[in-house]
């Protein structure tokens, strides 16, 4: 069963923390792909990481939904 955290994130919705430069999205070409890649990024890069880790990383570090410089409030 999927979170409500998921369903945003297949949705292309943006989490992070604009204040510590850290975002935690889905990219829009994985968007229907069964086992799809999300991106973290921070201020340091950008790294690959799967659903299940991109949601560890969301709830650890109380991510919220945000605007993300470069995309906006999606990545679709």
């Amino acid at each position: 069963m999927r979170t409500l955290i998921e369903a945003e994130l297949r949705d292309g919705v943006i989490y992070g923390d604009n204040l510590n430069g850290e975002y935690v999205y889905m990219p829009a070409s994985e968007i229907g792909m069964e086992n799809p890649v999300c991106i973290l990024e921070t201020t340091k890069g950008r790294q690959d990481v799967t659903m299940a880790e991109a949601l560890k990383i969301v709830t650890r570090r109380s991510l919220k939904p945000v605007r993300h410089p470069r995309l906006g409030l999606s990545s679709c």
